[in-house]
C-alpha cells in the first residue's frame, strides 16, 4: 500500500469589515487581497458606505446579529482559523464580533479603522473605548497607523520613538504582535512583538499612486500570509512589499483618492507569462519556415513583445542572443527572456507611445525586393533616415517615432537605408508577436 502525499489544503480567511461602494477599500480591497495571496475569502459585511475616492457620503450599519449570523454561518461550515477586522462602527458591532471571535476561536488581526484615506469617520467615538476593551486583548496582531496607534495609546505619534512607545502601550492591552504602520511617519514600519520584547523595522519607500483601501489591503495581507504559515515577521515584510506594488500600479478612477490595485503583480504576471508564450510560439513559427531564413540580416534578427503599458526593457520578452541564419535555416541562439533585446525593445516602446495595441516588432534584412513584397501585403510603410538623427535618443526610438510621425499614425513597416557602420533594416510591427512572426514568413514566402 503506497503512502498518500498529503494535499495542500486552501486556507478560508475572513474579512469582518464594511463595504466600500466604490470598491476600493473595505471588503471589496480584502477579497481581492485574499485572492491575490491565493487563500478563500469570505466575509461579514458590518456597514454599507455610500463612498467614492472623494469621500464617506453616508454609512449603514448592520444590526450586530446580522453580523453575527454571516460569521455564524461561515465558520459552521468552513474551516476559517484566521480572520480580519475592518470597520466596526459601534459598540454594539464590536461586542458582537468579539463574541464571535471567541465561539470561534478565530486568530485575529485588527485593522482599527477610524477614517477613510479619501475622508469620513468610520468609528463613532465612543465606539473606541470598546475596541480597546473587548477587542484587542483577542487579537493577535494588530495594524494601526500613526494616527490610530495615537488614539489607542493615548500618546501623539509623529516620530519613531513615539511610535515605540505607541507600540508598548497597545501591546500591553493584551495584544500578541503591534505593527505601527509607517506610511504617515517615513514609509517604514516598526514590528513589535512584546513577549520577545523585541522592536523590527521594516523599511520602505514612499511611492506614487493612489493609496485608498492601503490599510485594509495590508491588514489583509498579514491575515493571508499567516493563514498560510508565516512568521508574523515574514507576513509583515510580504504585506509592505504587497502593498507597496498595488500603491504603485494602482489606476485612477475617480476625481479623488486612487484606489490601490491589489490584483496589479498578479496580472502582470499572467501578462509577462502570456508575453513570453507568445515569443516562444513566434520563434517557432520562424525558425519551422523553410524561407525565413533569407530574411535574416547580418547582424541577426530578433523578435519582441511587450506585456500591456510596459515603459522598460525587462518588460519586453525577447530571443538572448538573436535569431541567426545557419546551413539554410533560422537558430534562435538563446532562451526567451525578458530584457533580452534592446535594439526590438526601442522600437516597441517608441511604437507603445502612439499606440499601446501595438506591442510586439522584429527585424528582418532590407532590400528593395523585400520592401516590394511588403507592398505586396499591403501593410503601412514608413521610412527614416539615419543622417537626421538629431543624437539625444537611442537611435531606434528616435527613427520609429519619426517614421510613424511621417506616416501620420501607426504603419505596419519600417525601414532605414542604414549609415556607415550600420546596416540597413527593416522593422515588421504589430499586435503581438507571432502576427509578427507571421507576417514575416509571408514576406519570405514572396522573395525568391
Amino acid at each position: 500500500m503506497t503512502e498518500k502525499t498529503p494535499m495542500f489544503k486552501t486556507p478560508v480567511v475572513m474579512t469582518i469589515a464594511g463595504s466600500d461602494s466604490g470598491g476600493g477599500a473595505g471588503i471589496a480591497a480584502d477579497i481581492k487581497t485574499f485572492a491575490a495571496f491565493g487563500v478563500h475569502g469570505t466575509c461579514a459585511i458590518t456597514s454599507v458606505t455610500a463612498q467614492n475616492t472623494t469621500g464617506v457620503l453616508e454609512t449603514f450599519d448592520l444590526a450586530p446579529e446580522a453580523v453575527a449570523s454571516q460569521i455564524e454561518a461561515v465558520c459552521t461550515d468552513m474551516d476559517v482559523k484566521w480572520a480580519k477586522t475592518g470597520m466596526l462602527a459601534s459598540s454594539e458591532i464590536i461586542k458582537e464580533v468579539a463574541k464571535q471571535v471567541k465561539k470561534h476561536n478565530l486568530s485575529l488581526v485588527l485593522d482599527p479603522v477610524m477614517a477613510a484615506e479619501a475622508g469620513g469617520d468610520l468609528l463613532k467615538k465612543e465606539a473606541l473605548s470598546v475596541l480597546i476593551k473587548e477587542l484587542l486583548p483577542l487579537c493577535k496582531v494588530t495594524t494601526p497607523n500613526a494616527s490610530e496607534a495615537g488614539a489607542l495609546a493615548g500618546v501623539t505619534v509623529k516620530t519613531h520613538e513615539d511610535a515605540k512607545l505607541a507600540a508598548r502601550k497597545i501591546a500591553d492591552l493584551g495584544v500578541e504582535s503591534v505593527i505601527v504602520t509607517g506610511g504617515h511617519i517615513d514609509a517604514t514600519d516598526l514590528l513589535y512583538e512584546p513577549v520577545s520584547g523585541t522592536f523590527t523595522r521594516i523599511p520602505g519607500t514612499f511611492v506614487k499612486g493612489g493609496t485608498h483601501g492601503s490599510g485594509c489591503t495590508y491588514s489583509a495581507s498579514m491575515a493571508a500570509c499567516l493563514a498560510r504559515g508565516d512568521s508574523t515577521e515574514t507576513a509583515a515584510r510580504k504585506a509592505k512589499t504587497f502593498v507597496e506594488q498595488a500603491i504603485l500600479r494602482s489606476v485612477p478612477v475617480g476625481k479623488g483618492v486612487g484606489p490601490v490595485n491589489p490584483l496589479a503583480n498578479t496580472l502582470e504576471e499572467k501578462e509577462r507569462y502570456l508575453a513570453l508564450q507568445d515569443v516562444k510560439e513566434a520563434v517557432s513559427i520562424l525558425t519551422y519556415s523553410p524561407d525565413f531564413a533569407k530574411l535574416i540580416p547580418e547582424v541577426g534578427c530578433n523578435i519582441g513583445m511587450a506585456i500591456p503599458c510596459a515603459r522598460t526593457y525587462n518588460e519586453i520578452a525577447a530571443v538572448e542572443g538573436r535569431i541567426i541564419r545557419f546551413r539554410e535555416k533560422a537558430i534562435p541562439v538563446g532562451y526567451v527572456n525578458f530584457g533580452a533585446s534592446q535594439h526590438v525593445a526601442r522600437v516597441i516602446l517608441a511604437a507603445l507611445r502612439e499606440n499601446p495595441e501595438m506591442r510586439a516588432a522584429m527585424n528582418v534584412k532590407y532590400s528593395e525586393e523585400i520592401l516590394e513584397a511588403c507592398r505586396e501585403i499591403n501593410p503601412g510603410i514608413s521610412s527614416f533616415d539615419r543622417a537626421e538623427d538629431p543624437g539625444d535618443a537611442s537611435t531606434m526610438e528616435w527613427g520609429t517615432s519619426e517614421a510613424i510621425r511621417k506616416y501620420g499614425g501607426m504603419p505596419e513597416v519600417i525601414y532605414d537605408k542604414g549609415a556607415i557602420g550600420k546596416e540597413p533594416m527593416v522593422r515588421l510591427l504589430g499586435k503581438s508577436a507571432s502576427e509578427v512572426a507571421k507576417l514575416a514568413v509571408e514576406l519570405a514566402r514572396r522573395v525568391k
